[in-house]
Order: C-alpha cells, then sequence, then structure tokens
C-alpha cells in the first residue's frame, strides 16, 4: 500500500459520479489528492443500490494507487444511513456529508459513524469528517459546525447550491460568491480545520485556473472539482512554484540577516518586509518542500 497524503496537503478533491464504472476505475490517472465518491446529487436514486456496492472494492483500488478515499453520503434523514451501512464497509478515509446547516447534523454523523466503525471492527475515530456548507444558515455557522465533532478535518463550500440559497445569478467569474469564499475560509481558519474551496463548475482551463489563482489570494490551499481535466491545473496552481521558493527563502534570509544586527525590518526589492512577511515565507517553504516530499513519496 502507497503512504497517503495527510489531508492538509490535499490540493484536489473531485467529485465522482457514484455509479459510474468506467469513471470511478480511471480516477486516480486524474492525479486528484482525493477522490470523493458522490452518491448524493451525481447519483440518481435508482443507481445508488449500485453504487453502493461497488465502495469497499473501489475503495481498496484508490487507496493502492495513493490517493485519499473519500465518500458523499446523502443527508441522513434521506439515503444517508443506507449509503453509510454500505460504504462504511469500505473503510473510507473521509466521510461527507452535503447540505450541513446546523452542528447537530454533524453531532448525528459523529454518532452513526462511531456505530458503524465499532460494527465493522474499524479504528474507532479514524474516519474523518468533512461538512459541506451549502446554505446561507450554514455559512454563519460554519465555524461551530467545524468544531462540533474531532473527527472534522475540514469543511467544504457548495458553489450551485449556496448560489441558489442566496438566489444569487452564476457567472463564471465567480463575483457573486466572493463574500462567501471570503467568510468561508476565515471561519475555517479560525476553526484550525481545511477550508475546501467551491468548485469551478464551466469546462474551460484558463477560467479554473484564474478561479483557483484568486482562491489562493484569499488564503486556500485546497480546492474541489467536478472535472478530472482540472486536477493538474489545481495541483499546479496550489503548489508553490521553484520560484516562489525561491523568493521565499531570499525573503527568509534577508530578514534573519536585520535580525542579526538588530533591525526589526528590512527592504528588499522595494517592499519592507517585517515579522508577517517572513513568517508567511517560512510556511511557505515548508508547505512547498512538505508537498515535494509526499509527491516522491506517493509515486514510490
Amino acid at each position: 500500500m502507497r503512504k497517503l497524503r495527510p489531508a492538509p496537503l490535499c490540493r484536489s478533491w473531485l467529485f465522482l459520479e457514484g455509479a459510474n464504472e468506467d469513471v470511478l476505475q480511471h480516477a486516480a490517472a486524474s492525479g486528484a489528492d482525493v477522490l470523493i465518491h458522490e452518491l448524493e446529487d451525481f447519483t440518481p436514486p435508482p443507481l445508488r443500490p449500485k453504487a453502493r456496492a461497488l465502495a469497499a472494492e473501489l475503495y481498496a483500488a484508490w487507496r493502492d494507487q495513493g490517493v485519499m478515499v473519500a465518500v458523499r453520503v446523502n443527508p441522513l434523514d434521506q439515503d444517508g444511513m443506507d449509503d453509510l451501512a454500505a460504504v462504511m464497509r469500505g473503510r473510507p478515509d473521509i466521510v461527507a456529508l452535503p447540505k450541513v446547516a446546523e452542528p447537530h447534523h454533524v453531532v448525528r454523523l459523529d454518532e452513526a459513524v462511531t456505530r458503524f466503525e465499532r460494527d465493522y471492527g474499524i479504528a474507532e475515530g479514524s474516519t474523518s469528517l468533512l461538512p459541506n456548507i451549502e446554505f446561507a444558515r450554514g455559512l454563519v455557522q460554519t465555524g461551530a459546525i467545524a468544531m462540533a465533532s474531532r473527527r472534522v478535518i475540514g469543511c467544504l463550500m457548495a458553489s450551485e447550491d449556496l448560489a441558489a440559497d442566496l438566489g444569487a445569478e452564476r457567472g463564471s467569474d465567480g463575483l457573486e460568491l466572493a463574500y462567501a469564499r471570503q467568510r468561508f475560509i476565515v471561519e475555517c481558519r479560525a476553526a484550525d480545520v481545511v477550508a475546501v474551496d467551491c468548485p469551478y463548475t464551466w469546462s474551460d482551463a484558463e477560467g479554473v485556473e484564474r478561479d483557483t489563482i484568486w482562491a489562493r489570494r484569499l488564503g486556500y490551499t485546497a480546492k474541489s472539482l467536478v472535472d478530472p481535466a482540472h486536477a493538474s491545473i489545481v495541483n499546479g496552481v496550489l503548489t508553490p512554484s521553484e520560484e516562489e521558493m525561491r523568493q521565499a527563502g531570499k525573503i527568509v534570509a534577508a530578514f534573519e540577516a536585520a535580525r542579526t544586527k538588530g533591525f526589526g525590518r528590512v527592504e528588499l526589492d522595494g517592499s519592507l518586509l517585517e515579522v508577517p512577511t517572513y513568517s508567511n515565507a517560512k510556511r511557505l517553504i515548508a508547505r512547498g518542500e512538505a508537498l515535494r516530499a509526499i509527491d516522491r513519496d506517493v509515486r514510490a
């Protein structure tokens, strides 16, 4: 079994049609860090039994290919409990729950997952949770939702359902969700969980690259996607480049040299470098090195 990527180092989170065997079997070739077996909107109710039956063998195959295995079940007051009863046999790394609007939705999921872990002999507490924020009610409670269970490793923001709930007009520039995306990452950062940005739901490569660059500017390090062709683009944008690593190294060296001389800040290339800039540069270097190391391990 290959080494798996830790959730904080997962950049691309790919939703996949739950009953489409051809798509599922070839999904790992996309290069996405997390593959999400999508049993809700991407799987019509008549196909859900087939999707559930695929879970155990599918998850084992994905895990052997070095990807994080996730499943999105239906809301628990709909088909979610039936989903869990089947897919938990496959020991997913992460269970995502859609349409989370209240902390108690996460508490109930935690209780259900705990019960299935015990029933199926899975190490208790080993399954992580990923609440999906899709309504205004959930957005304004993201922090409380994230802290409702110790299992929560991140939250994911939807695009289409949230825009519909807001009555917003969708556009490829994403302007209508700008505030929501800004607030969402603040809430997740305050709760110390991974903020998974909403997907870009158009097919053009230029658009997803532009959208991911904007997300990175806000501080996002992870993004969901619905098109396997977008995985390499998202990974590329969310991985520090060699030039960015070099520039960060220059900042660290210049600031540390100034500190040894008793200065609190230093000018570099026209910018005044202070502690926050120095700290960000160190974080970028650490993340870049960690991503490169895990990429080598996953390929090995």
